[in-house]
């Protein structure tokens, strides 16, 4: 439960930050 709560931030980071990237 922990691991999946950290995977599924680190990965709403990396979309934040490609989505800033694009725009």
């Amino acid at each position: 439960m922990m691991f999946k709560d950290m995977v599924m931030m680190i990965i709403s980071s990396l979309v934040l930050v490609i989505c800033v990237l694009v725009g």
